[in-house]
């Protein structure tokens, strides 16, 4: 299981503490310092089911120095994740990669109760 966050912050520190006190293992990645590719990217967006702006740190400073609430909807799908892939603080964390099974941001009642 692939834990992608950011140290600082709280949502990402709550899922850690989360992930700790059911005893899940997990490879821990800080988004800003290893940014997820966009071939990696493009492959948990599919298998996530989620809609392309879901993966965007839409609270972020950068997102909205980019003004990117109103760039998005007219970028394709390949430009939006070309661009998520160049700077870890534009995407949503945390996320959690689990086989074919993506998570992105902390919800308790979608997180795995089980590590299977």
């Amino acid at each position: 299981m692939l834990f992608v966050q950011y140290p600082k912050c709280f949502t990402c520190q709550k899922a850690r503490k989360w992930l700790e006190a059911h005893k899940i293992t997990y490879t821990d990645r800080h988004i800003a310092e290893d940014n997820p590719s966009y071939d990696e990217l493009k492959q948990w967006y599919e298998k996530s089911g989620l809609p392309l702006k879901r993966f965007f740190n839409t609270s972020g400073v950068l997102y909205k120095e980019m003004q990117l609430k109103d760039r998005l909807p007219a970028m394709s799908e390949e430009e939006q994740l070309r661009l998520l892939a160049t700077n870890g603080m534009l995407v949503k964390r945390p996320i959690l990669v689990d086989g074919d099974r993506v998570l992105v941001g902390f919800k308790e009642a979608e997180w795995p109760n089980d590590p299977a």
